[in-house]
């Protein structure tokens, strides 16, 4: 199963904010951190602010924040709002779907998957929190930029997956 790049960034600023709990953070230094695109970036934090995920504080010294404590943001939750679909396979235009056992099976395994996510909060993902903020303290002190993905044309499209 593909995430799409707008559930990973989702997950990944909710990760980021949580790390900086003290402070009101920017989407542009989100991006910088992550090194990705700020345009995409706004429109997933605007879906963000709107499930009551992030709050918005506007103004000069405003930005954005937690909008709930990460106790109470599920995993699940977040992937369910910010993807557009689970279909895994498309089975209403295949012939033999009214006899296949592969339609059940898919579901069993996309339930199975989104019980695993619904188990976790982001405090579960955010327990090692001093080192996520670490991590981003030393990325911020000059460490070369590493080149940032290509723009996608499209807000929802897959994330890559990576080898293991």
């Amino acid at each position: 199963m593909k995430l799409t790049l707008f559930t990973d960034y989702a997950m990944r600023t909710l990760l980021y904010l949580g790390a900086r709990p003290e402070r009101l953070c920017s989407i542009g230094e989100v991006a910088q951190a992550y090194r990705i695109s700020q345009n995409h970036l706004m429109k997933v934090v605007v879906e963000l602010v709107r499930s009551g995920h992030v709050e918005s504080v506007r103004g000069r010294s405003g930005g954005i924040r937690l909008g709930m404590p990460p106790e109470q943001i599920n995993v699940g939750a977040v992937v369910r709002h910010t993807e557009d679909g689970f279909d895994l396979v498309d089975c209403g235009s295949c012939v033999v779907a009214p006899a296949c056992g592969l339609t059940g099976v898919l579901k069993e395994a996309l339930a199975a998957f989104m019980a695993v996510l619904d188990r976790y909060t982001l405090a579960d993902l955010l327990a090692k929190r001093a080192d996520i903020a670490a991590i981003f303290a030393s990325r911020e002190i000059g460490a070369p930029d590493a080149p940032a993905p290509a723009a996608s044309k499209r807000s929802r499209e897959p994330a890559l997956q990576k080898e293991t």
